[in-house]
């Protein structure tokens, strides 16, 4: 059978995964009757509810009797990682935008990979269907997005469908009458060459995804580049610089056959397949035929950009809440984190008890600890940090390019927030409809914990989007945050009658009935200072009667803070204490004696 590999690739929320089930659903893979979920690719509790892509998929659909394997990627800058080492197992890429909201940042972030490797885009513009769409003026942005990114005149030259993924049908022309998905289906035939391998020649297959199966140990995925691969077959894999890792044999080969991976004795080149059988290869090897020598070729990652340390949780709640809390658990399973996701590297401390884990954004860390926690680990997590670079005998920082759509009443507010973080704006345009596009290159330390700020700024009408762009001299210092906290002074559950009490001084980030410690952040002072205070107070009774009815106790609603916007909240000298059931604050050092000194000291350095 004839094959064709295309991976879909947009800016998050374009409507990747929903076009992807609507191919799946026309070109027969779902039954009739069958029952699918929605967003059938989304397989991770966390994709679902967050709607977000977050680990490539591949899946393949067979039309007019060619296998076309589909892999849809995350639209996402942190998740750029899978992005990239996806690209390489492909000959062409559909190119998704949604006709209102015009290439994004991440678009531009895919765009450039998929250029730079040679492949020659389709664009899709979809939601057409869209109140405020503006399908031509958005051709025009991709067409100037593509010369802006140096394409060639062949990359140029792309072919374009209107769409509604969610409708399911696709048009060459506006006005045309819509149908279903067939012009895409032709156009991927028609425009994606078939893959140029060599079946003769040994086998050569590049691990672009790591996983881990119950039943059948390590699984790597990748496109097999030459050669023949069969059940039982001898293999070794080798290392990017020539080095062996292992030898084997493969115990099974998993094709992928619209939403299942079928088991099949053999596969040829050109394929995406999942091999087991090996136990240390890992993302970015190559695995062969005993006879070969030579390596492929596995493109660079970009670097990390962010880093927080996860250290072993020493409250005095430690171990009540998850099962998982010795440093040797949490070491293993971020061992197993950086086997599978090339842009994490973990950094062990000297007393084993804390690890340095950077990676690409806030998202992307705080996804693995969101994972972690729901699989039973406790954990203290630290401050994001930025990760400096010297260039030339000059500390340098990470920049980011930020795309701001946001309504003109609320610009000059952004414009000033942004501004005071250090960022530079490089472009102000109207947007239509009320809105101003706004561009920024800010420092990535100014735009920790700025986001919520910004959703209240804009009373949550504003959408930011995030990009790497690059290293840049460092700025000079930011303000951080202006406000100091409450901290419990001693043991126990939270009483009503004490948290009405501390209400006039700011905030409570707590329930009555939370079981709290001494040194744990129970609400914000409203001054710049932290406050020591006591939540553990009831209301003295005397034996003095009183005809009056004592006021009842009415809260005002607390400010619980989600794990990502705790990590964003909180200062250098804090920590975000996480279990399976609860995200605490906390100082890093509970005893107020001892917080006092190391604060004197910090002042001294």
């Amino acid at each position: 059978m004839k094959l064709r590999n295309i991976a879909i690739i947009a800016h998050v929320d374009h409507g990747k995964t929903t076009l992807v089930d609507q191919m799946l659903r026309q070109s027969g893979t779902f039954r009739a009757n069958q029952q699918v979920a929605e967003r059938a690719m989304d397989s991770n509790d966390l994709e679902r509810e967050r709607g977000i892509t977050i680990l490539a998929k591949c899946t393949s659909v067979v039309y007019d009797n060619v296998r076309i394997n589909i892999v849809d990627t995350p639209g996402h800058a942190d998740f750029g990682g899978e992005v990239e080492r996806i690209l390489s197992m492909v000959d062409g890429v559909v190119l998704l935008v949604d006709s209102a909201e015009g290439p994004l940042p991440q678009t531009k972030f895919v765009v450039s990979k998929a250029l730079a490797i040679g492949l020659r885009p389709m664009v899709v513009i979809n939601k057409i269907d869209r109140s405020d769409a503006r399908p031509h003026q958005v051709h025009d942005e991709v067409f100037d997005l593509f010369a802006a990114l140096d394409a060639t005149e062949e990359q140029l030259d792309f072919p374009v469908l209107f769409a509604s993924g969610r409708n399911g049908w696709a048009v060459e022309k506006m006005g045309d009458e819509p149908k279903d998905l067939k012009p895409l289906f032709d156009l991927i035939l028609h425009h994606v060459p078939e893959p140029k391998v060599d079946v003769g020649a040994p086998f050569k297959l590049l691990v672009t995804i790591l996983e881990a199966n119950p039943y059948l140990g390590r699984l790597l995925t990748g496109r097999i580049e030459s050669g023949v691969v069969k059940t039982n077959m001898a293999i070794k894999a080798l290392r990017h610089d020539g080095t062996l890792i292992e030898q084997g044999r493969v115990s099974k080969i998993l094709a992928f056959r619209g939403l299942e991976r079928t088991p099949v004795d053999e596969a040829q080149a050109g394929d995406i397949v999942a091999i087991a059988g090996l136990s240390k290869a890992t993302v970015a090897d190559t695995l062969c035929d005993p006879a070969v020598v030579e390596p492929m070729h596995a493109r660079p990652i970009d670097p990390p950009t962010i880093s927080m340390t996860f250290s072993v949780n020493d409250s005095p709640l430690a171990g009540t809440e998850g099962d998982k809390v010795t440093g040797r658990t949490i070491h293993e399973r971020l061992m197993r984190e950086v086997e599978g996701n090339v842009a994490i590297r973990v950094k062990e401390s000297e007393d084993k008890d804390a690890f340095e884990v950077s990676g690409r954004g806030e998202l992307q860390l705080g996804i693995l600890i969101e994972t972690m926690r729901r699989e039973g680990f406790e954990m203290s997590i630290s401050r994001p940090r930025v990760l400096f670079k010297t260039i030339d005998g000059q500390r340098q920082e990470p920049i980011e390019e930020v795309l701001i759509d946001v309504d003109e009443a609320y610009s000059g507010t952004v414009v000033n927030k942004m501004s005071e973080r250090k960022a530079e704006m490089t472009d102000m345009r109207p947007s239509g409809g009320g809105k101003v596009r706004l561009t920024f290159l800010a420092p990535s330390r100014g735009l920790i914990g700025y986001y919520g700020e910004f959703l209240s700024d804009t009373r949550g009408t504003g959408i930011m989007n995030r990009l790497f762009h690059s290293y840049a001299p460092y700025k000079g210092p930011i303000a951080s945050r202006r406000t100091g906290v409450m901290i419990s002074l001693g043991q126990g559950d939270a009483v009503p009658y004490a948290m009405w009490k501390l209400e006039e001084r700011g905030p409570m980030m707590i329930t009555p009935g939370t079981k709290v410690y001494g040194g744990m952040i129970v609400g914000e002072h409203a001054k710049s200072n932290d406050l020591e205070v006591n939540v553990l107070e009831g209301k003295k009774l005397t034996n003095i009667r009183t005809t009056s009815k004592d006021e009842a106790v009415r809260l005002t609603p607390p400010m619980i803070l989600p794990l990502e916007k705790a990590i964003a909240y909180i200062a250098d000298d804090e920590l975000v204490e996480v279990t399976p059931k609860s995200v605490r604050l906390r100082k890093r050092y509970l005893d107020p004696n001892t917080r006092k000194r190391m604060a004197k000291l910090d002042r001294m350095d």
